[in-house]
């Protein structure tokens, strides 16, 4: 088995489009939860806030490729090309078939979904749709339109698995790597928010409803007074490369991944379940060679949910009780679905590097049913040198990644 590396990493996010400005952001406690007004116009919806990203310099993306590309596909193809960029990859490199990528996303783009309906339904007319829609709306959109962006020719994966879908790419491109079928790959996950991707968590009795009027006060991971999560969207898009090729093209290099783990519970649809996130998790670590107490930091899943915030912290608790410092980023940037895994895996690599761990913003006092874990109140200052990151999806599928710092 070969072994992997970070070299690159790009994001766009709800509290900046750039690590560095996300990290501060993370750091000084902001919140980019919003109150969205424009929601009000659909009934029936009773959560009103999300965690809305800034689409920026998206004409630098060719106009014939662009028109092929929804709301999170630029996400995605921005990020992608700010990785490629971070990497130091050549065009040629980018281009060679040893490149490839695996980006994945919940759904296509869904205001392009709904602008499809709204086109055909009232006369059923199907003449009335644009050529270029269907490209927007299929489930490997972001994957598609990236590879054709950047010219990439390597395999091409887009894994759609709800909230694990980001998380899920970045472990496909290291397991393509690992077993020597391609040098590198552009991995991660985009999402965009949408009424009706709230709508869809909203008629589960998943969303928060009580802070629509106080937006910055939610979602609360934990919190005994949580009540749902918030939506938000952008993109995360990694780097992942041959060791060897790395070191000998003298490349930065974030992190090595030791490894990776998913898998079903077969439990229930909807409700997430402690044993088979215990399981996902003592998988990853045995993959990994690490010991539950040699992990300096857990970047939980926690969407402050009723049900999953238990079962997570339940999960937890029996693998390292409280010796581990476990925080959420939820309540920072909201939920963004299929780009969380990724996103937040790129914050925790800025944490690693700076030798801090942020907070779960709005843990005010932590529900008995979530105690016994080592909840991170402030910025907590600690060498962070091997990290486990978790999304936990509804259909019951976990997946969990180990990080180890790789010193100059």
């Amino acid at each position: 088995m070969k072994r992997v590396v970070i070299t690159g990493v790009g994001v766009i996010s709800p509290l900046g489009n750039q690590p560095e400005e996300m990290m501060e952001g993370l750091l000084e406690g902001r919140s980019a939860v919003e109150k969205m007004e424009s929601w009000s116009n659909y009934q029936g919806l009773h959560s009103l806030v999300g965690a809305p990203a800034v689409l920026e310099n998206e004409k630098q993306i060719p106009r014939q490729k662009r028109r092929s590309m929804g709301r999170l596909s630029k996400f995605a193809a921005i990020a992608a090309k700010q990785a490629v960029e971070d990497a130091g990859l050549s065009d040629e490199d980018v281009a060679s078939d040893r490149t490839g990528c695996a980006i994945g996303s919940t759904m296509g783009s869904a205001a392009s979904i709904t602008e499809t309906f709204e086109l055909v339904l009232p006369e059923n007319d199907i003449s009335q749709l644009p050529s270029t829609k269907f490209f927007q709306c299929v489930s490997h959109t972001a994957a598609m339109n990236v590879s054709q962006y950047l010219g990439i020719s390597g395999t091409v994966y887009a894994p759609s698995a709800a909230c694990a879908s980001g998380l899920q790419g970045i472990g496909a491109g290291f397991d393509l790597i690992r077993l020597g079928r391609q040098d590198r790959m552009l991995c991660g996950g985009a999402e965009e928010l949408h009424p009706t991707v709230t709508g869809s968590f909203d008629v589960l009795f998943a969303t928060s409803s009580h802070h629509n009027d106080s937006p910055q006060t939610t979602p609360r991971p934990f919190d005994k007074d949580r009540d749902g999560l918030v939506c938000g969207e952008g993109a995360g898009i990694l780097v992942l490369e041959d060791m060897d090729l790395a070191v000998a093209r003298g490349a930065k290099i974030y992190a090595e991944v030791l490894g990776y783990s998913t898998c079903g519970s077969g439990a229930h649809i909807s409700q997430s379940n402690a044993d088979a996130m215990v399981r996902c998790l003592r998988q990853v670590l045995k993959e990994s060679d690490v010991q539950p107490l040699e992990i300096d930091y857990i970047s939980a899943h926690a969407t402050a949910t009723a049900h999953g915030d238990v079962e997570e912290a339940g999960a937890l608790r029996e693998i390292f009780g409280d010796a581990v410092p476990v925080s959420s980023l939820k309540g920072h940037m909201g939920h963004t679905l299929g780009a969380s895994g990724a996103i937040e895996l790129i914050a925790t690599l800025e944490m690693m590097k700076r030798g801090v761990i942020v907070p779960t913003l709005n843990l005010e006092q932590v529900d008995p049913t979530c105690e016994g874990i080592q909840h991170v109140f402030q910025p907590l200052e600690k060498e962070v040198n091997i990290i486990i990151k978790n999304s936990f999806a509804f259909g019951g599928i976990n997946a969990a990644l180990v990080c180890r710092k790789v010193d100059a």
